[in-house]
């Protein structure tokens, strides 16, 4: 049987094998927005087995198991990591068609030299052993991964409270050359609904910024110390998990009077949250732009659907999907306001519902302005729909209704040191897309420019848009 997994795998005629093999794989990888967590590159985590680097923290894998009928302790639970591992194997066969087998198939080619093998109970065996082999190496660690994969820099997501101590330690060791660099994420401080939960993050932010916080004008200034602080430690991004895109109005004096009965563990309604959060985005807007940051607003998330899952696992844990909410409207408001103030920050937009990618880059055309090319972005195919179909489409509609050569490219929003085959397969459908294009004649017979669009796309943009060839 021919491999799965080999060197021309997506790529369907020579102008794509031309683009991906000439241009894009040996390009280093930009992952701009991860959640690596900073801890594990610090102390350059090691793991026990496939289990445990495989399975351990990937919801992916977890919902495909729970959907081939796998029973929790199984995926989540107590059971030993190689029954956890040899249940995912069992239920491998079955996913023909999901992203999931393309990506295990690569992660096991590229990560642990497995290419002439499809996972399976029958095989589930020898690709343990032969797994284990490639772990028990000294350079199978977190560090080893991020520097075999090529990746020339990597942003985590990082809370405004955190200490950075860990970014410090990895910034010291100049025998580690990835750049590793936070991002502002200050969901927390948005939810101002949560009452008791919100306050006691309120005063760790205090305590962090060393200054009490009893009103707004406290906040604000205790966020913008530690804004200032996160700057100092090189962080050029921002990232905020907005469910839905809201811009309700609200007044200074209505944000102040929201901020004091919430802070005094009064209850707020469901109108005043929406109103403050509405209101703080913007005044976070504005932070990142007087910093010059880029900031990336995430939505259409609809998450911890089932609360039997989330009471015994927690968050993350496999039970989030697509939201509906409506976008256009209030994303037009909050671009205008900070735009017609020149406070709009370079900007990246992501729905989870891929029903918004027109709408995205038809709204990014509205406020785009120079000297920044491209300063307002549609984000790589996210989460649910960063497999082959929902690259495709995010691929078509920067293509029809932008400008695809200013588009920065693919990220792993992943916690896993595995997933940065995701940038391979990105390269791969890019390529193969392009090639089809040319094999048309759609696009010029001209490897050397469509070249030039893979090299901008799969790179060179994001190291200027975000700095990093500086």
């Amino acid at each position: 049987m021919k491999k799965f997994i080999h060197e021309d795998f997506l790529l369907s005629n020579r102008h794509s094998r031309e683009l991906y093999h000439g241009y894009a794989e040996r390009l280093p990888i930009i992952d701009y927005h991860c959640h690596l967590p900073p801890a594990e590159i610090a102390q350059d985590k090691r793991w026990r087995d496939l289990a445990d680097v495989w399975l351990g923290a990937d919801h992916y894998k977890w919902r495909v198991m729970r959907t081939d009928g796998v029973p929790e302790r199984l995926i989540t639970g107590d059971a030993p990591g190689r029954e956890k591992f040899e249940a995912f194997a069992a239920a491998m066969p079955r996913a023909l068609r999901n992203p999931m087998y393309h990506w295990c198939h690569l992660e096991l080619a590229r990560y642990f030299g497995i290419d002439d093998l499809l996972l399976s109970s029958a095989t589930a065996a020898e690709i343990w052993d032969r797994a284990q082999s490639v772990i028990d190496k000294p350079d199978f660690s977190a560090r080893g991964l991020v520097k075999r994969s090529n990746v020339e820099a990597l942003c985590t997501t990082d809370d405004p409270v955190d200490s950075l101590g860990h970014h410090a330690t990895i910034a010291a060791d100049a025998s580690f050359e990835t750049k590793v660099l936070p991002a502002w994420r200050p969901d927390k401080g948005f939810a101002i609904g949560g009452g008791a939960v919100w306050n006691a993050w309120v005063d760790k932010l205090a305590a962090a910024a060393d200054t009490d916080i009893a009103t707004l004008d406290d906040f604000l200034a205790a966020l913008r110390r530690r804004h200032d602080f996160f700057a100092s430690r090189g962080c050029r991004i921002s990232d905020y998990g907005l469910g839905a895109v809201l811009a309700r109005p609200c007044t200074e004096e209505q944000l102040r009077q929201i901020f004091a009965k919430a802070r005094a563990g009064n209850g707020v309604t469901p109108a005043e949250e929406e109103a403050f959060r509405s209101r703080l985005l913007v005044l976070c807007g504005e932070m990142d732009a007087d910093s010059d940051w880029t900031w990336q607003l995430h939505f259409n998330a609809l998450r911890n659907n089932c609360s039997r899952i989330f009471e015994s696992v927690g968050p993350d844990a496999g039970v989030d999907s697509i939201g509906d909410w409506p976008v256009a409207a209030p994303l037009a408001r909050i671009l205008d306001e900070l735009d017609r103030r020149d406070k709009l920050p370079r900007t990246i937009l992501y729905s989870l519902n891929p029903r918004d990618n027109e709408l995205l880059v038809a709204m990014a055309g509205n406020f785009q302005r120079g000297p920044t090319a491209g300063k307002i972005q549609v984000g790589s195919g996210w989460w649910f729909n960063d497999q082959m179909d929902g690259m495709l489409r995010q691929l078509e509609a920067v293509s029809q209704l932008g400008m695809l050569h200013r588009f920065v490219g693919m990220l792993t929003d992943s916690r896993s040191f595995l997933s940065y085959t995701r940038h391979e397969y990105f390269r791969r459908i890019l390529c193969d897309l392009l090639g089809r294009d040319m094999e048309k004649g759609l696009l010029p017979d001209d490897t050397e420019l469509v070249g030039s669009l893979v090299t901008a796309v799969c790179h060179d943009n994001a190291a200027r848009f975000f700095g990093f060839d500086a």
